[in-house]
C-alpha cells in the first residue's frame, strides 16, 4: 500500500504547520450536473450510488485539536472562525485543554484509526491509501488535498469522523471540502480533484455494536459491585451527545423527513439509543437521551436537557447507579475526557449515585471494518437493499439532500457531496 506523507515541508524538507483555509466563496459544477465536485457516478444527485467508482484514496476527515499549550488558543480561533469571539472569551473553554497540558487527544486518536484503516484494508487485500486531514488544525484538510494531488489522486472519498446529521457534524464537513479545493486550486478545471462522502453511519452495525458490548458490561459491572441492585427501577443509561442549537437541529437533515423539533440530529440519536438497550438485552432499564458540551449564550436555546441536570435528578426517581454513554462520539474528545470523565462523573459522585462510563468506538475492529464496508459500498456501487442499517431511519444518504443541515446564522455556503445548495 502507498505511503503518503501528510505533514507540509519547506524545500529543505523540514515540517512544519499548515493553516486553516478560507472559506470558498463558490463551488464547481460539472456541466449538466447539480452535484459540485462530486465523481461522476454521483453528480446527477442520487440518495444511494449504486453505480461502481474507482476510487484513488481514502480521506479521513477529522475535528482537529491542539498538540501543546501555545496551540491551544489559535486552534479555537479556528474553530470559532467568524464569529468575532475575543481570546478573553475563548480562555474559557481554553481550560479544557489547558487541563490535559494544551493536547487534546483526537489527533492521536486519528493517527491510530488512520493506521487501523490501513491495516484493514491490507488485511482484505484493498489498495487504497488512506489520507489524513483535519478542518481546525494541523494537518489541514487543504494540505491532505494538495498531497492527494502531488500523489496523482484524483477521485478521494471521504470518512468524517461523525456519525449523525446536522450541520456541525455533516454539512460543514461538507463546506470545508469545498474550502480546501478551493484553496488549492483544485476545485475545476484540469487536474481537479473530486470529493464524495460516505453516508451518515449513525445506525451502521459497526458503530453501534461497541455501544451494545459497553451497555451490556456497563450494567454487569454495576450489577456486580451495587448488592440487590434492581435494574429496573434503581438503575439508568444515559445516552449523551453533544448539544446544538435548536434552530440548527431543527434544521438537520432534508426537511421532507419531517422529523419534528429536534430534526434529524435527535431521532437519529433516539433510534440508536432504542436499538442499543434492546441489542444489549436491556429493554427492561430505564434510559434517556440526554446533551453535553453546551457552549453558547443563555438567550439562544440549545438541545436539552444537559447531562449534568438529567443526574441531579435521579436520586429523586429512586435511582442508585447510572451508565453513562457517550453515543454521539467516535472516540474519546475532550468532551468525553472533560465534560463525562470529569463532570458528569463528579456530579453523579455528589448524589451518591455509583457511575461508569462505557467506550467510545475508538478502533474497535467492528468500527474500523465497517468504516471500510461504507467505502466499498461507494466503490462497488452497493444496491440499497444489501446496505446494513439497524434503525428504521436507514441506510442513510450517499448525496445529501437539498437544503439539508443549514446553519440557520449563516446560510447555505459552498459543500461538497451534496445537491445545491
Amino acid at each position: 500500500m502507498a505511503a503518503v506523507n501528510l505533514g507540509s515541508t519547506d524545500p529543505a524538507g523540514t515540517t512544519h504547520r499548515g493553516r486553516k483555509p478560507a472559506p470558498a466563496a463558490s463551488a464547481p459544477f460539472a456541466p449538466g450536473a447539480i452535484v459540485p465536485g462530486a465523481t461522476p457516478a454521483a453528480q446527477q444527485g442520487p440518495e444511494h450510488v449504486t453505480e461502481p467508482t474507482q476510487y484513488d484514496a481514502i480521506l479521513l476527515a477529522g475535528f482537529g485539536g491542539p498538540e501543546g499549550q501555545d496551540d491551544v488558543i489559535p486552534f479555537l480561533r479556528n474553530v470559532t472562525s467568524g464569529r468575532g469571539i475575543p481570546d478573553e472569551r475563548l480562555e474559557e473553554v481554553a481550560h479544557h485543554y489547558r487541563h490535559f497540558g494544551g493536547v487534546s487527544p483526537i489527533n492521536e486518536q486519528n493517527r491510530r484509526l488512520k493506521a487501523a484503516l490501513e491495516a484493514e484494508l491490507a488485511s482484505r487485500g484493498i489498495d487504497l491509501p488512506v489520507l489524513w486531514g483535519n478542518r481546525n488544525w494541523d494537518p489541514y484538510l487543504n494540505d491532505a488535498v494538495a498531497k492527494a494531488k502531488a500523489a496523482g489522486y484524483s477521485k478521494l472519498i471521504a470518512i468524517a469522523t461523525s456519525a449523525y446529521s446536522s450541520y456541525s457534524s455533516c454539512r460543514q464537513y461538507r463546506e470545508d471540502f469545498a474550502d480546501a479545493l478551493a484553496d488549492t486550486g483544485l476545485a475545476d478545471g484540469p487536474g481537479a480533484i473530486q470529493i464524495d462522502k460516505v453516508r451518515q453511519f449513525f445506525d451502521h452495525p459497526g458503530f453501534v455494536q461497541p455501544f451494545i458490548e459497553g451497555v451490556r458490561e456497563g450494567i454487569a459491572q454495576l450489577e456486580a459491585s451495587v448488592p440487590g441492585l434492581d435494574r429496573t427501577t434503581e438503575l439508568e443509561v444515559l445516552f449523551a451527545t453533544h448539544s446544538i442549537p435548536s434552530t440548527d437541529a431543527a434544521k438537520s437533515g432534508p426537511s421532507e423527513r419531517g422529523f419534528g423539533e429536534g430534526g434529524a440530529y435527535a431521532a437519529q440519536h433516539q433510534a440508536v439509543a432504542e436499538v442499543v438497550m434492546r441489542e444489549a438485552g436491556a429493554s427492561d432499564v430505564p434510559w434517556q437521551l440526554v446533551y453535553q458540551s453546551r457552549s453558547g449564550p443563555p438567550s439562544m436555546p440549545w438541545l436539552e436537557p444537559d447531562i449534568n441536570d438529567a443526574i441531579a435528578e435521579l436520586p429523586a426517581a429512586g435511582r442508585k447507579a447510572v451508565v453513562i454513554v457517550p453515543l454521539g462520539f467516535v472516540s474519546d474528545h475532550m468532551e468525553v475526557l472533560w465534560d463525562l470523565d470529569n463532570e458528569a462523573l463528579e456530579t453523579a459522585q455528589q448524589q451518591g449515585l455509583v457511575a461508569v462510563r462505557v467506550p467510545t468506538p475508538g478502533t474497535h475492529p467492528a468500527y474500523v471494518a465497517g468504516l471500510v464496508d461504507l467505502v466499498l459500498e461507494r466503490v462497488h456501487g452497493a444496491p440499497v437493499e444489501s446496505r446494513p442499517a439497524m434503525t428504521e431511519l436507514g441506510p442513510w444518504y450517499d448525496v445529501c439532500r437539498p437544503g439539508c443541515c443549514e446553519n440557520v446564522r449563516l446560510g447555505f455556503r459552498p459543500a461538497l457531496a451534496g445537491i445545491a445548495p
